[in-house]
C-alpha cells in the first residue's frame, strides 16, 4: 500500500458534495480535513463530517466562499498545510492560487501560471491554434465594444455563439441566429458574466449545428508527466448545463478517441499542467473535433471516469499536490465497463427548471452498491439555500455495458423520491427512457429544440391514478380498522370498517391536486374490490393489497404492481406512486377545499416567482408597457430570471431597485387599472 501523501490536515475551500467527496478521499488516506461554513451552512453535512469546521461569513457567497482572505487564514489557524478548492468558487482564481502559495500552503490543483492561460477563453483559444490544437472559427480580441462585435459577428456569420472569456458553468453563453438580436443578446450574456465571474469580456464563434459534446480527463504531475484518463460525453444538455453524462461515448471510433486523447494532452502539455483538468471539445456530424477550454480543476461529473477506471481522482490530486509522480502511465490506464451520471435538483422543470429552495421534508434515494453510487452533500431535514447551487446529489450507475448500465440508471431513479422544494427526478426519467439518449443519437441542442418531449402529459395516467386512489382507500380502511379495534362498543355500526355510508351503497369521493388542477374519483366498494369512476369512465379493480410500499391489484383483467414512494397512503402531504417506469405525485385533499387563486397575482400585478436579488429595473411608474414586455431581471441561484409585464397598459408603481433582496410571491410591479 502506498504511503499517505505528506499532508496531516487539508482544508476544503468548498461546500456541498465535493465537500464530502473530499473529505471521504482524505479519511481513506488518514489526512485530517478542515472545512469552512457561511451563516447559511452551520448545519451542513460537511460541516458534520470534516475532523472541525470554521465559520468565514455571511451566506452570499462573496461574503463567505469567495473570501480567500478567510480560507487562508482559517487554514493557518487550523494548521493545515494544503487547500482543496474543489470546483465552483475559488477553483479557478488565479490570484486565490497565488495567494495560497504566498502564504506557505499548498493549493490542491494547477498552478496559477496555467490557470491564467486558461481562464481566458480567447487567450486559451489562441493559445490552442498555436499549438496545433483544432480550434472554431471566431473572434476573441482585447476590443469588447459593441459596435466593432456586432460587426465582427456579421463576419463570422450566423448562428454564432457570445461566450464569458472567463469562468464556466454553461454561464454567459448565448446563441445567437441573426444579426439583429446580437445586441440584446450581447449585453445579457455580459451581465450574467460580471454577475457570475466579476468580468464582463466575451469572445465569438462559429456556432456548430448538433454537435457532441466530448471531454478527456487529463492529469500532469510535477516531474513532466502527462497523461489522460479517456473521455465522458455530455451531449445530453439543457442551455448549457449538462444533465447527463457518461463513459465511453458510444459515438467515438477508437480512431477518433485516440485522436482526441492525444489532442487533449498536448493541449495540458502546452501550459505546463498539473493535477487534474479536463480538455472539453465539441464534435461535429462528420467527427471533425474543435477545442472549447480547458476546465482547470476537478468536474462534477468525475465519478463517471472513476467508475470506469477504477481510480480516486481525489486521491491522485492529493498525491500530486504532494509531489508524487502520477501512479500510473499511459499505457496502464484500464476502462472497463460503462457509467452514467445525473444530477438531482431541486427545481422545477415545468416551470422552466426555476430553482427551488426550502427543507427536505422527505429524502429517498437508492442504498449505495457496486453498480449505485451517490455523492450528496445533504441528507433528509437539511435545507435547500437560495444562496448556493440547488444540487441534492449526483446519482451514478455502473454496469458492464451501457444497455445495462441505462437500466440500472432507470431502476436507480425509480427509487428516488423527494418532498419540500420540487425536484428534477420525473424529467430525468423520461430522459433515460427517451430514444435520443436510448439510441445515443442526442446532440447538445436536441433538449432545447425538443423540451416538450420530456415533459411529462398534461392528464394524469390513469392506471396510475386508480392505483393512488386504491391506495388511499385502503389507507382509509387501515385508520378505520385501527379506529373499529379501538372502540369500547365493537358492536357498533360506526365501528365496523366496511366503508358502508348511509344512502350511498358504500360510495366514497377522493380529491386530490395534480399540478395545480384539483381530480375527484369516486369509489364503490371495500376490502380491495372496487369500481373507481373518473372523467366519465368507471374501472373495475379487485385483488387490491398493500404490502408495506408495494401495492397490487388488478384493473380489469389485466394485474398491475406499483410502488407508493412516499410511504402509506395517509402518511404523508402526497403520494407518490411509481409503476417502475413513471410517476405520478398528488397531494390528497379534502373534497370540500376550494380551488386557490393563481400564484401569479392576477393580471395586474407581477410577482417574485422565488427569493432573489434585482438585477435590473427596465420600466418606471408612468411607462406604457406591452404585455410580456421585461419589466426587471432578479438573479437566483446563480440564473437571470427574466420578470415580464402581465398584460399591456400603464406601470403604476415599480416595488424594488438593483440590489434589493426580494421574497418569493413579493409584487414587484403594479399595472394600473
Amino acid at each position: 500500500m502506498r504511503e499517505r501523501p505528506k499532508f496531516n490536515k487539508v482544508l476544503i475551500a468548498n461546500r456541498g458534495e465535493i465537500a464530502c467527496r473530499v473529505i471521504r478521499s482524505c479519511r481513506t488516506l488518514g489526512i485530517r480535513t478542515v472545512a469552512a461554513y457561511s451563516d447559511a451552512d452551520a448545519d451542513a453535512q460537511h460541516v458534520r463530517q470534516a475532523d472541525e469546521a470554521y465559520h468565514i461569513g455571511g451566506p452570499r457567497p462573496q461574503d463567505s466562499y469567495l473570501r480567500g482572505d478567510a480560507i487562508i487564514a482559517v487554514a493557518r489557524q487550523a494548521g493545515a498545510q494544503a487547500i482543496h478548492p474543489g470546483y465552483g468558487f475559488l477553483s479557478e482564481n488565479a490570484d486565490f492560487a497565488d495567494a495560497v502559495v504566498a502564504a506557505g500552503l499548498v493549493f490542491i490543483g494547477p498552478s496559477a501560471a496555467s490557470m491564467r492561460k486558461m481562464g481566458s477563453k480567447a487567450g486559451a483559444k489562441e493559445l490552442m491554434q498555436a499549438a496545433g490544437v483544432p480550434v472554431v472559427p471566431g473572434y476573441t480580441g482585447a476590443d469588447q465594444t459593441p459596435a466593432l462585435l456586432h460587426a465582427e459577428a456579421d463576419q463570422i456569420g450566423y448562428p454564432l455563439m457570445i461566450k464569458a472569456a472567463h469562468g464556466g458553468g454553461g454561464k454567459g453563453m448565448r446563441i445567437v441566429r441573426a444579426s439583429d438580436e446580437f445586441i440584446a443578446l450581447l449585453e445579457s450574456c455580459q451581465r450574467e458574466a460580471k454577475n457570475a465571474f466579476g468580468r464582463d469580456r466575451v469572445l465569438l464563434e462559429r456556432y456548430v449545428e448538433k454537435p457532441r459534446h466530448i471531454e478527456i480527463q487529463v492529469f500532469g504531475d510535477s516531474h513532466g508527466h502527462a497523461i489522460h484518463l479517456n473521455e465522458r460525453e455530455c451531449s445530453a444538455q439543457r442551455r448549457y448545463q449538462k444533465v447527463l453524462e457518461e463513459s465511453p461515448s458510444a459515438f467515438l471510433t477508437p480512431q477518433l478517441r485516440q485522436a482526441m486523447g492525444d489532442a487533449a494532452v498536448m493541449a495540458a502539455r502546452a501550459i505546463d499542467y498539473v493535477n487534474a483538468g479536463t480538455v472539453e471539445f465539441i464534435v461535429g456530424q462528420d467527427g471533425q473535433f474543435y477545442f472549447m477550454e480547458i476546465n482547470t480543476r476537478l468536474q462534477v461529473e468525475h465519478p463517471v471516469t472513476e467508475l470506469v477506471t477504477g481510480q480516486d481522482l481525489v486521491e491522485w490530486q492529493l498525491r500530486v499536490a504532494a509531489g508524487e509522480p502520477l501512479p500510473l502511465a499511459q499505457d496502464q490506464v484500464v476502462q472497463r465497463g460503462h457509467a452514467i451520471e445525473v444530477r438531482l435538483y431541486a427545481e422545477d422543470p415545468e416551470a422552466g427548471f426555476l430553482p427551488g429552495s426550502g427543507k427536505l421534508e422527505r429524502l429517498r434515494l437508492p442504498l449505495p452498491s457496486p453498480h449505485v453510487r451517490i455523492d450528496s452533500g445533504v441528507i433528509e431535514g437539511d435545507t435547500v439555500t437560495i444562496f448556493y447551487d440547488p444540487m441534492i446529489a449526483k446519482l451514478i450507475v455502473f454496469d458492464t455495458d451501457r444497455p445495462r448500465a441505462l437500466a440500472r440508471l432507470q431502476a436507480a431513479l425509480a427509487e428516488c423520491d423527494i418532498a419540500g422544494p420540487k425536484s428534477n427526478i420525473g424529467f430525468l426519467e423520461r430522459l433515460a427512457r427517451h430514444p435520443a439518449v436510448v439510441d445515443a443519437t442526442i446532440d447538445t441542442g436536441y433538449l432545447d429544440r425538443h423540451l416538450d418531449e420530456f415533459m411529462p402529459a398534461v392528464d394524469a395516467d390513469a392506471d396510475l391514478l386508480i392505483a393512488a386512489t386504491v391506495a388511499q382507500l385502503l389507507g382509509q380502511e387501515r385508520a378505520s380498522a385501527a379506529r373499529a379495534a379501538a372502540s369500547t362498543d365493537p358492536t357498533s355500526p360506526w365501528a365496523i370498517a366496511d366503508g358502508w355510508r348511509l344512502g350511498h351503497g358504500s360510495r366514497r369521493s377522493l380529491a386530490f391536486l395534480h399540478r395545480g388542477e384539483r381530480i375527484e374519483v369516486h369509489a364503490q366498494g371495500s376490502g380491495g374490490d372496487y369500481r373507481i369512476e373518473h372523467a366519465g369512465h368507471t374501472h373495475a379493480v379487485s385483488g387490491a393489497r398493500l404490502t408495506g410500499d408495494t401495492l397490487s391489484l388488478r384493473i380489469g383483467e389485466r394485474a398491475r404492481r406499483f410502488s407508493l414512494l412516499s410511504g402509506i397512503a395517509g402518511t404523508d402531504r402526497q403520494l407518490l406512486v411509481h409503476d417502475g417506469e413513471a410517476r405520478l405525485q398528488l397531494e390528497p385533499v379534502a373534497m370540500y377545499r376550494h380551488e386557490q387563486a393563481a400564484a401569479s397575482g392576477g393580471a395586474d400585478r407581477m410577482v417574485a416567482p422565488m427569493p432573489g436579488r434585482v438585477v435590473v429595473v427596465k420600466a418606471a411608474a408612468g411607462d406604457s408597457v406591452e404585455a410580456g414586455q421585461e419589466l426587471m431581471v432578479i438573479e437566483a441561484m446563480k440564473m437571470e430570471l427574466s420578470l415580464r409585464a402581465p398584460r399591456a397598459g400603464v406601470v403604476a408603481e415599480i416595488r424594488g431597485v438593483a440590489g434589493d433582496f426580494v421574497e418569493a410571491d413579493s409584487v414587484l410591479a403594479v399595472m394600473a387599472p
